[in-house]
């Protein structure tokens, strides 16, 4: 869901998007993951082999994901569900408790609303407001509690990434 929130943010600001999710046996609780591609410029190939960045939310995903991103790039990490730290020291990490956010907000399920949050401060890819309006969209038919829920999700990962 992530990954399709910032690929819908980017074209809500007019950039050049790809989305390639991974789908499989992944879904059912693994490492599911996908590639998103977020650029002022055309888009030559989708394929990410060495990303900028890397949203890492649980154990095996850091151990199958760390070594792909690019030396001088970002690794996000939800620092309640990740056990091992990343031994590179060519890469920024970010950790964030995304997990207990959302449950002081009082929704576990928006753990993945408080990542984004986080992402957008500290990348600037995309603004958290498209980031928001984004998600609003994507979820139109769940309610005001929902959107209410999430936007305080995403300003939420954003204020902890600002006060890092």
């Amino acid at each position: 869901m992530m990954g399709y929130v910032l690929a819908t943010s980017g074209m809500h600001e007019d950039k050049y998007v790809t989305y390639l999710p991974a789908y499989g046996a992944e879904v059912r609780g693994g490492t599911a993951n996908c590639t998103i591609t977020v650029s002022d410029d055309p888009i030559a190939s989708p394929v990410a082999s060495f990303p900028d960045y890397a949203v890492l939310m649980n154990t095996p995903s850091v151990l199958r994901f760390e070594g792909k991103v690019k030396s001088g790039g970002i690794i996000f990490l939800n620092k309640d569900l990740v056990d091992v730290e990343p031994g590179r020291k060519d890469i920024d990490v970010v950790s964030v408790p995304v997990n207990s956010i959302a449950d002081e907000l009082g929704s576990l399920r928006s753990a993945n609303m408080v990542m984004i949050g986080a992402f957008a401060e500290k990348t600037g890819l995309v603004s958290l407001s498209s980031v928001i309006d984004s998600v609003q969209e994507i979820f139109a038919k769940k309610g005001q509690k929902v959107h209410e829920t999430n936007a305080r999700a995403i300003e939420q990962g954003a204020a902890f990434v600002r006060t890092e």
